[in-house]
């Protein structure tokens, strides 16, 4: 391994895709896993593979059903301790995301142990553990490989009362759907990767994608909150179709409401987009119906990968100004309605109006 003195690269040189944007494309993982034959499902496997859900729960008992899941990917910055932290909060929001509080993690780790030398995987698994003290969980074990690239996340696991679990499926017809954060991180991880996202930037990507997206217990416990999931690689267009096929409706998304990190739509413009956005409007454009004046600069923030996302809830008209509350309460504060479920007929899955 090198010595902690030597000159080491920018770990974004890295990475041949950063953060959520390492996702396999949308229409890509769908003909890989098209050939999977499962076994029959245990009746206590509350949630499968079966809707892309952000996390598998199984119930142990009455009271109690456990929330499982992974999420690990290459940097997304240079500083190893903000690569670490924004894994670990990426990772363990998916137990948020189906109404769950986390319990414990463990550490996945891939390095490139003759480019990068002890001291930075040392920062980025500090990183990644400080989060989990920010969540209130130990890291308590884990796995680490010599990798080409460097790769760091967690197995995240929570606990949930089996009736306050939260699908990405359940949407009703009629619910209204609330972002809990801005969208563009994709677009300022591009600027940053090209060296042109200022010190301000920088700062407000860090602050997204290291907030833990907490809300998620309190929002599952609230009358009328019917479905729950988080913004991640596929962008919002990807995730609200998620929510669409799954319960069998049709999402509208007003993008005027849409809240946008500052400076996304300008960088963006000026075409600092990452690739991931033109592979999920390949893998599911077809199921989006967009207006005639919009632009391929709102397309592509519209696709935009995003690491660390908001919690994108479907719930009743009636519980719009609850969920807003619980956003707010918890420093939430770009929370905003953005569009709302109807009745499935032919013709797109996703309106954006």
């Amino acid at each position: 391994m090198m010595s902690a003195a030597s000159p080491e690269p920018r770990l974004t040189s890295l990475s041949h895709g950063g953060g959520c944007g390492c996702k396999i494309a949308p229409g890509v993982l769908s003909q890989i896993l098209k050939g999977s034959v499962q076994m029959p499902l245990p009746k206590a496997l509350l949630v499968g593979i079966e809707t892309a859900d952000d996390a598998a729960v199984y119930q142990l008992n009455d009271e109690q059903a456990l929330v499982a899941t992974t999420d690990f990917f290459m940097p997304i910055v240079d500083d190893p301790y903000d690569f670490g932290r924004i894994a670990a909060t990426n990772a363990i929001s998916d137990v948020y995301a189906m109404g769950g509080r986390p319990i414990l993690a463990l550490a996945l780790v891939g390095m490139p142990i003759n480019v990068l030398s002890t001291a930075t995987i040392a920062r980025i698994l500090q990183g990644g553990e400080a989060v989990c003290r920010e969540a209130g969980i130990p890291v308590a074990g884990g796995h680490t490989i010599d990798s080409v690239e460097a790769i760091y996340g967690l197995v995240a696991l929570g606990l949930v009362h089996p009736s306050r679990v939260k699908r990405n499926a359940d949407a009703r017809v009629g619910d209204r759907l609330v972002l809990g954060k801005p969208i563009g991180v994709g677009v300022l991880s591009a600027a940053l990767k090209k060296q042109q996202l200022d010190a301000d930037g920088y700062a407000r990507m860090l602050a997204t994608t290291t907030q833990l997206n907490t809300p998620g217990p309190e929002l599952a416990a609230i009358d009328g909150v019917h479905a729950l999931t988080d913004v991640t690689g596929f962008g919002l267009a990807g995730h609200a179709l998620e929510l669409a096929r799954g319960a069998a409706c049709r999402v509208t998304i007003d993008w005027a409401r849409v809240p946008l990190l500052d400076h996304a739509r300008e960088l963006a413009a000026s075409g600092l987009v990452t690739g991931a956005s033109a592979r999920n409007w390949a893998g599911y454009g077809a199921e989006v119906s967009l207006p005639d004046e919009f632009s391929a600069v709102d397309r592509a923030l519209l696709t935009d990968p995003q690491t660390s996302g908001g919690l994108l809830v479907s719930c009743a008209a009636t519980a719009v100004s609850a969920v807003l509350e619980r956003f707010q309460r918890h420093g939430f504060a770009a929370a905003a309605e953005i569009g709302e479920v109807d009745g499935y007929r032919e013709g797109a899955r996703l309106v954006v109006r």
